[in-house]
């Protein structure tokens, strides 16, 4: 087979999720297989080339990793002609600057999520690449999770009948950084630079509900700050300026209703951290980021209430598992090796930029929702 190399600047991989999930399980993982086959007698063979402001911690990973180029110096890597896709990981405040730079330089671009500030910003990121004829995308890793690709299979063979709703829990506690150190980044609880639950969380409420059941048409969302005081990666104490919990409602095309609670403020008393419940005329299915499972309209049980008598067996047990029936790869990885597809042979894709700024939209409106005590329409978003 023949073999093609595609390099990819890589900007915020010294982050937890840069660096854990695209750069070693992704990029590092693909390279580690000897590369993707492109189904046509070619591999792609991505190289990556790591960009961020600490000189330092990139040649660490370099060293570490066995990566050749890394450099402090973003115009420099937009402007070599060799590199192909610019990635962006980087805290959300500076994102949107960044992507404006690939796209002007002509470069591909994917990026994480939410790909700006506010739906004005991720509206003209959208247009500019559509512009300038790069092809985009935005990161939707959780479509790719075993747990949600099973609940779309139910979806899909119509097992729910009508769907009447959805329930959605996420979230777990984020220690405040004093007597025990915070597993997430500080910025994440500072509105000045782009923290915040909402915005972090409803781009991917939006993705999941739009893929799995319809588009969002209404959202009414309670945001609020439970734990005003915390303390940054070096013991310093800081004000919580940035929401950390957000409960939403939301109306789907068809009358569906979907109710999804996103907190760093809740301890687990569930199997996973991410869970949704789906119930319908025909079926219910309950989805995790591994597992799935479901309770089909002819072996639902007859609950009666009476509180004065013990309930008769224990109600999760009375559902059966779903089998994988394939194999299901890191859920960052299959939408790399997607999106390289796309960039080498123009595959199908869908989750663009536009996409991103559907996302932005939801979280924006989510938030005013919020501040105004209203239910708020969810238009389309145009270029």
């Amino acid at each position: 087979m023949s073999s093609q190399t595609v390099r990819i600047a890589m900007n915020g991989v010294t982050g937890r999720m840069g660096h854990r999930q695209h750069l070693v399980r992704s990029i590092l993982a693909l390279r580690g297989q000897g590369g993707l086959d492109l189904g046509d007698g070619t591999v792609a063979r991505p190289e990556p080339v790591l960009v961020g402001r600490s000189g330092a911690r990139l040649r660490a990973l370099a060293e570490r990793y066995g990566v050749d180029h890394w450099t402090t110096d973003l115009d420099a890597v937009l402007g070599d002609d060799s590199v192909d896709i610019y990635f962006d990981a980087q805290v959300t405040a500076a994102r949107e600057s960044a992507v404006r730079r690939a796209i002007a330089a002509g470069k591909h671009v994917y990026c994480e999520k939410p790909t700006a500030a506010g739906l004005e910003g991720a509206l003209a990121l959208a247009r500019l690449a559509r512009e300038a004829g790069v092809k985009n995308g935005v990161v939707q890793d959780k479509l790719f999770l075993p747990g949600l690709r099973k609940l779309k299979r139910l979806a899909d063979d119509g097992f729910f009948g009508r769907v009447l709703s959805v329930r959605g829990e996420f979230g777990y506690w984020v220690f405040e950084g004093d007597r025990q150190q915070a597993q997430r980044p500080s910025w994440n609880y500072r509105a000045e630079d782009g923290g915040g639950i909402a915005m972090d969380m409803f781009p991917h409420w939006e993705y999941v509900l739009r893929e799995l059941f319809g588009p969002v048409r209404t959202v009414q969302a309670h945001v609020t700050t439970h734990l005003p005081r915390r303390w940054d990666e070096h013991g310093t104490p800081y004000d919580a300026t940035a929401d950390d919990a957000a409960y939403g409602i939301f109306q789907l095309d068809g009358g569906i209703v979907a109710q999804i609670n996103s907190s760093w403020t809740v301890r687990v008393h569930r199997e996973e951290l991410l869970e949704f419940q789906v119930d319908g005329t025909e079926g219910s299915a309950v989805a995790g980021l591994r597992h799935c499972r479901v309770q089909h309209r002819g072996t639902t049980p007859r609950p009666v209430w009476d509180p004065d008598v013990p309930a008769d067996g224990r109600f999760c047990e009375q559902w059966q598992e779903v089998p994988d029936n394939e194999t299901f790869g890191n859920a960052f990885k299959v939408q790399w090796e997607l999106f390289l597809r796309h960039v080498l042979r123009d595959a199908p894709w869908r989750w663009d930029l536009l996409a991103g700024a559907r996302g932005v939209q939801l979280a924006e409106l989510g938030l005013e929702s919020s501040a105004r005590g209203c239910r708020l329409d969810v238009p389309e978003p145009v270029l």
